[in-house]
């Protein structure tokens, strides 16, 4: 693998990471300095710059922030993420299609993608909270473990995005509900988009469970399109629901600009492709945000999973 950009002094493939890590950790902080970057939406800049753009208006991130969270698993496969090594690769691969704009993940992956040269002219999003790890007896507590506003700033990165996982029977959904509130406002104050991914849930058998009904979504999205003291920099990251006819009316809950959330597929990647090529027609949703069943799909096939996501814009 070699960086995207040759001038650019990155590590040559991701074996030399650990090298380069070890020896020169300032070396992160130089990478994201010199990152070229770019507008969040393709609809600003030269002419020359939207006409170039493959679908301006609209995103396509993919998504690499589940190791964080203990969420390892890809079907059936338990640890299909705990290669750090092949997620990497997939990710560069992903990430040099075209018409990909971006990626959202947690830092020790946009680290590695720095050194490599991936980010140039990308959109980088940070995760901000994954404390609820997957699983665990606290998975609703979900703390911002993860990249801070001024990290963001710090970094140069484009947007944040948080977990919002609201369960009726759980009295700590406050404490997220009131953190998330006031992370909103910090990123407003930076001028950062920040997208939050809502969900109402509640424990089946000691599991937790995203709500994916009509009126659960519907729900979600209005709770979280009200925290803070102002949504002017706020989008949403939604799940498509349970009957995809639902849609419409669903995302008609709110104005904010939307995205839509891959999830787990299983093996039926084109009745998702399907789903979300219908969602991606209502006015409110500007996006795709995918991540295990772009970069693990059932045939292997990274880039033709990507290529035809993208299609969809």
């Amino acid at each position: 693998m070699t960086p995207a950009t040759p001038a650019t002094p990155a590590a040559p493939s991701v074996r030399d990471l650990v090298r380069l890590r070890a020896e020169r950790p300032e070396a992160v902080a130089e990478a994201a300095a010199r990152r070229r970057r770019r507008p969040l939406l393709r609809t600003t800049g030269t002419p020359t710059a939207r006409a170039n753009a493959p679908h301006p208006g609209r995103l396509m991130i993919i998504a690499a922030d589940h190791p964080a969270r203990g969420a390892l698993a890809v079907g059936d496969r338990a640890l299909a993420m705990a290669n750090r090594f092949e997620l990497l690769e997939r990710l560069c691969l992903a990430l040099s299609r075209p018409g990909v704009d971006g990626v959202l993940a947690s830092a020790d992956v946009l680290d590695d993608l720095l050194l490599l040269g991936a980010l140039e002219d990308k959109v980088v999003m940070g995760s901000m909270n994954r404390g609820g790890l997957a699983g665990a007896a606290f998975e609703l507590d979900d703390r911002f473990t993860g990249h801070r506003p001024e990290d963001l700033v710090r970094h140069g990165f484009d947007a944040g995005k948080l977990l919002l996982r609201i369960d009726h029977d759980d009295p700590g959904s406050l404490d997220t509900l009131h953190a998330a509130a006031r992370t909103i406002d910090a990123m407003a104050a930076h001028r950062l988009p920040v997208f939050v991914e809502p969900f109402l849930c509640r424990r089946v058998d000691g599991r937790l469970r995203n709500d994916l009904g009509a009126a659960a979504v519907a729900t979600s999205i209005a709770i979280a399109s009200g925290l803070a003291g102002t949504s002017a920099y706020t989008w949403l990251k939604v799940p498509v629901t349970e009957d995809p006819d639902d849609m419409a009316r669903v995302m008609e809950t709110s104005t904010l600009p939307a995205v839509l959330l891959g999830g787990e597929v299983g093996d039926d990647l084109d009745g998702a492709y399907g789903k979300w090529r219908e969602a991606l027609r209502l006015p409110t949703v500007r996006g795709l945000v995918v991540g295990r069943s772009l970069l693990y799909p059932v045939d292997g096939d990274v880039a033709g999973a990507v290529d035809t996501a993208v299609s969809l814009l």
